[in-house]
């Protein structure tokens, strides 16, 4: 397969389709050197996007955290989305919306005189996690903490919070694992590099509380499935030895899906039935 900057179709970008080996910026643009860019991942199926109105409304929420002001409204940004993704010609697709301080009179920290930009690009992507989904992923734990939210906006989807989760991917993936679990600052558990973490124990679901991390969109969708099941959900904050008395685990995200976890550092898990049965649920939810 080509590479992602070699590849036929079109990309949206700042009210326009243009050719995908076009989509282009300058080097001396403000979010290639301070990470003032924010981002939504979407998947559609069956040629609808999934939850596409609440990611374009966190998207906007995320790009005023950074006190970026959008160019775009929420309907402007769904038709732009919806136009994007019939271009592709695809049903099935992975859908990033991208909204970034460009290139301008500003080349320090501050960049008020820059212009906001925003991109979106479809494309296919199969499971992310490959054959995890059947056999359960392995994950890592990192030795980088999720940070308090007295130090960054948590809650926004901002480029610049994905930094430790590249280098704990990488360190992960060198020793054979998919993911890697980050703790918070404070030592609880905390969700992995992209998904959050739920697990079972006597028929019950934990989850770690979304206070310092993205209270993801999959996530939330997920819990509320769980509780019209009569499913007791814990949101709480969990302490990583207690993962040695759970029973079984998964993963949620948009990439990620719902995909099973069998071991995470020295701790392990059974695909159990809840498990296979949430998967398959949430599989139906989105192609409904």
């Amino acid at each position: 397969m080509a590479g992602y900057d070699d590849r036929d179709g079109v990309i949206w970008m700042d009210g326009e389709l243009v050719d995908w080996r076009d989509a282009k910026v300058h080097i001396l643009t403000h979010a290639m050197h301070y990470a003032s860019s924010v981002f939504e991942g979407e998947r559609a199926y069956n040629g609808k996007i999934f939850k596409s109105r609440e990611h374009s409304e966190r998207l906007i929420a995320s790009a005023e955290a950074l006190d970026m002001p959008m160019p775009y409204t929420v309907d402007q940004i769904e038709a732009a989305k919806e136009e994007t993704l019939k271009a592709s010609g695809l049903q099935d697709a992975y859908v990033r919306a991208l909204v970034w301080r460009g290139s301008g009179e500003d080349m320090g920290v501050a960049s008020a005189k820059n212009p906001v930009r925003m991109a979106i690009a479809v494309w296919g992507w199969g499971a992310y996690y490959g054959d995890a989904k059947m056999k359960g992923a392995k994950l890592d734990i990192a030795e980088w903490k999720r940070p308090s939210p007295e130090t960054i906006p948590v809650h926004a989807k901002a480029a610049g919070l994905y930094m430790i989760c590249t280098i704990s991917k990488h360190k992960a993936e060198a020793k054979g694992c998919s993911d890697a679990l980050f703790m918070d600052w404070r030592g609880y558990v905390a969700e992995a590099t992209g998904a959050n973490v739920f697990f079972v124990k006597d028929g019950e679901v934990h989850t770690p509380l979304a206070d310092c991390f993205l209270n993801g969109i999959t996530r939330q969708t997920v819990i509320q499935m769980l509780k019209d099941k009569g499913i007791t959900v814990h949101e709480r904050r969990i302490k990583p030895e207690e993962m040695e008395g759970f029973e079984q685990c998964w993963l949620t995200g948009t990439a990620a899906e719902v995909t099973p976890v069998g071991e995470i550092g020295p701790y392990t898990f059974e695909v159990g039935a809840l498990t296979r049965e949430i998967a398959e649920d949430y599989e139906k939810l989105v192609r409904a």
